[in-house]
This record gives C-alpha cells, structure tokens and sequence, in this order.
C-alpha cells in the first residue's frame, strides 16, 4: 500500500502481487476435485479411442477370448476333460493377444504398427503349440531316461536341462532364427523345464503334459478365430499400404524441398509454411520405418492368403523396396540441409539452374508416384519407360547447364578483347557462389539414379507377385488422393 500526495489531495494506492492473488481464490472441496479429476479421465479415455476405434475392437477381442476361456471353468463336462489346468488356456489368451498397441499410422513421422495383427497371432499360436509339444515330449523321453538311470537321475535331469536350456537360449542370437521363432524358444525352455523338474515329483507326467497341451491348443484356436472374424487387422496389407504411402511421402518431400529452394522469400510464402515444412520432412517417415517393415515383413509371412495377396506372396522384397527407398530418402535429407545453408546463393545463379532443377525434381516425383499407383492397384504400369526415359533426358540437361556455367576467373590484365553484345553477354559467377547450387545438382542426379534402383526393386515385386498388365488408358498427371493409413 503506498501514498501520494497531488494538488493537495491525498490518494491512496493498493498493490496486490499474483501470490496474494492466488490465495484469494476459493479452492474446491473434495468432491469436486474428484468429479473434475473422474471427468478429465473420462474425457482423455473417449478421445483415445475415438482417434483409432482400433484399439476399442482389440480391447473387445480380448475381453471375448478370455471370456470363452473361462467358460471351461463353469462348465463342469469341460473341467472335467481339461482338470485344473484350464489356466493355461487363460495363460495363452493373455499372451497371445500381448502387443505393442499401435494405431496402424503415422505419430511424429514415426510409423506405428497397428494392434494384434492376423500375423502376429498365428506366429504366436504356432511357436507356442509347436513349442510346447516338443518341449513336453524331450521332457518326458528325458525323464523315463532319468528314472531308468538309478542313481544318476538327478544327474541325468540337470544336465538334459542345462544343455537344453543353452541351445534354446543360443538359437535365440541367430538372426534368421530370433526373427521367426524367438518367441518358441522361450516357450520350448520355459515347458522344458516345468516338465523335466515336476516331473521328478509328478507320477502322472504324461496325463499332466496331455491336459497342458489339450488346454494350449484350445486357447489358440480360440484367439486365432476371434483375430481372423472379428475385424480382422492383416499385418501384409499394413505393409503394403505404408509402402505405397511412403512413395507418396518421398514425392512431396522431393517437389517441396527443390520448391523452397528455388522460390522467392515473401510475406505470402509463410501462410502455408507449416504445410510445406510437412512435406518436406515427409523423408524422415521413410527413414524411421525400417523396423516396422522388416517386423510386419515377418508376421505377413504367417498369414494365409487373403485379398490380392497369394499364401506365398513376396513379402521379404518389400523389405528390399523400402531398402531402396530409403537410400533416395537419404539424398533428400542432404537436399533439405542445402536449403539451410547459411551461404546465399545469388538470383542470378538459382535463375540459371531453376528451370532444369525444376523439371528434374517433376519427373523424379512422377516415377514415385506412379510407383505408389502401381501398388495401390496391384498392376504393372504402362507409361513407367515414358516417366523413366523422360527422367533420364531432364538428368542430361541439368548436366549440361551445369557445364555451361559462366565461371568468373582472376586473370592477369591483358590487352582489351573485342566487347560482346547485349545478346551474348552473360553475367560471370564465382565459384562460391556456384558451389552451393553444385551440391543440388549432384544430389538430384544422384537422387534419379537412385530412383532406378527402387523402379527394378518393385519390377522384381510385380513379377514374383503376378501383377498384371494394366489395360486402362490413363491421360494426365496421377493426382488422385491416397486414403488414409488408418482407414
């Protein structure tokens, strides 16, 4: 509180700092808080579920299975087939069904595979069927050795165990091996184990190994029916689509990165400066996707035949694909650094490349698409020469233009030449001022060559897949708009 004295009159002043102001607000009762805090929670619950209804329908799939599972239970004639160890059933659902839920789209240029897919269940269900059945019948040929082995049977049980359990743990380093059967291995030694040490104390070792794998077989069935009618999620459609969309990211990423480079800097640019700086990070989804796909590559080779795609469809050559795609995806990260360069490059340089960068950048982005077209529809493409032959010719006069730089050089003051005219006379550059535009150039040819390697790579795929001649005519440019991932 503070004073002042004007024109003979006394005015008084009150100042209240924001802590004073904060302990004047009236704070809520518990019940309040609890109805805020029970609403929040709400709230936060609804809108994750109604981003990717996925989820919700994963959620139901595995309250129905387990609810199934339990019925043997309170059925007596099933408890009485399957005895106490119903629990497995309940065991294998709850595994089974354990994913890292996704929602089968793009978060922070990330793709994230989607929840529980038909792969993945089928190469669960039969690593743990398979590894179950073997592990109990090593376990059991394993004990009827031990107790026909007298003194040594606690011997016999510990080594089969240890030289069983480093096998299993070792096959799981083998890369080919932990990629489809890691999950078996765990099973194989944890089964392994169970059986060859309670079997030791156990006298009805086969009954009980019989009623383990009878339960096992049940709860997968159940889950693998549950997974394949009940909005079935199939992990090679996933992989395709993010293929497919992945071409359509490089192509944005491409057209927008050479566009900023060569554009004029004024005020209207930045209203649609978050769209573009978008799609010119659009290379970045390429990068990040190499797990997923080799991980979605795996799990659709567990999968029947569904769709447009056979029993044996090629899923390992999309790995391949998005190998190549990656390597363009790279040249498009060198070409983004180049627009931040703190070097400016002269007008009269970028006017001198921006015509032929420009129609390079064109044809390189109609091949990605058209290769994105191509596995929309399943069909091979009629006018990929064209698009190929039309790249190459645009690579040629970029190179050219770049031979004909008009290069600035410190000579020595001779006697005067004969003046050009205005219409030859051409403005000389330094070569630091080329440099910057060089280092484009470069990387947009080595970009289309690049290119080529991916056209081969989806070449071999429409040939092991039996792609068939697209017989429509198309007139223009492919414009058509790809849905979205999570459709």
């Amino acid at each position: 509180m503070a004073s002042k004295v004007e024109a003979g009159k006394l005015e008084w002043r009150i100042n209240v700092d924001n802590e004073t102001t904060k302990r004047l607000v009236p704070k809520s009762g518990p019940s309040e808080r609890i109805f805020l805090w029970l609403k929040g929670l709400i709230t936060k619950t609804w809108r994750i579920g109604a981003d990717d209804p996925a989820k919700v329908v994963h959620c139901l799939k595995v309250g129905l299975a387990l609810s199934l599972v339990c019925i043997f239970y309170y059925m007596r004639p099933l408890y009485d087939g399957v005895g106490g160890n119903a629990m497995w059933a309940i065991m294998t659902v709850v595994v089974v069904f354990e994913s890292n839920v996704g929602i089968g789209n793009y978060v922070d240029l990330v793709y994230v595979s989607p929840p529980c897919t038909i792969g993945a269940t089928f190469s669960k269900c039969v690593n743990r069927v398979v590894a179950t059945i073997l592990a109990g019948s090593l376990g059991i040929a394993v004990h009827w050795v031990a107790t026909q082995s007298g003194e040594a049977e606690i011997f016999v049980i510990g080594s089969s165990v240890f030289l069983f359990a480093f096998a299993a743990t070792y096959s799981r380093f083998v890369p080919s091996f932990k990629s489809r059967f890691d999950y078996g291995a765990m099973i194989f030694i944890l089964t392994f184990s169970l059986v060859s040490v309670g079997g030791y104390r156990v006298d009805k070792l086969v009954d009980m190994a019989q009623q383990r794998v009878s339960t096992i077989a049940v709860g997968t069935s159940i889950c693998i029916i549950i997974t394949i009618f009940i909005c079935p999620i199939w992990a090679g459609t996933h992989l395709h689509r993010l293929i497919q969309h992945n071409f359509t990211k490089l192509a944005d990423s491409l057209d927008g990165c050479v566009a900023e480079y060569f554009k004029k800097r004024d005020v209207s640019t930045n209203e649609n400066e978050d769209e573009t700086n978008m799609k010119v990070q659009g290379f970045k989804c390429v990068l990040n996707s190499k797990g997923t796909e080799e991980a979605m590559a795996n799990l659709a080779r567990w999968e029947p035949a569904h769709g447009s795609f056979n029993f044996r469809h090629p899923w390992q050559q999309y790995v391949k694909i998005g190998a190549a795609m990656r390597r363009c995806a790279y040249c498009l990260e060198n070409l983004s650094i180049c627009m931040n360069y703190e070097t400016e490059t002269p007008d009269q340089v970028k006017k001198h490349f921006r015509e032929a960068c420009m129609k390079l950048s064109a044809a390189s982005s109609k091949i990605m698409r058209e290769l994105a077209d191509i596995l929309k529809n399943t069909r091979r493409s009629l006018k990929m020469d064209f698009l190929v032959f039309d790249m190459n010719s645009a690579v040629q006069e970029l190179q050219e233009t770049l031979k004909t730089i008009p290069i600035q050089t410190n000579k020595p003051e001779e006697e005067e030449e004969e003046v050009p005219s205005a219409e030859d006379r051409t403005i000389p550059m330094t070569l630091h001022e080329v440099l910057p535009v060089a280092t484009l150039v470069s990387l947009l040819i080595e970009n289309a060559a690049r290119i080529q390697t991916t056209v081969e790579a989806v070449d071999v795929l429409a040939s092991l897949a039996d792609f068939k001649q697209d017989s429509k005519k198309k007139t223009g440019d492919n414009n058509t708009k790809q849905p979205p991932l999570s459709s």
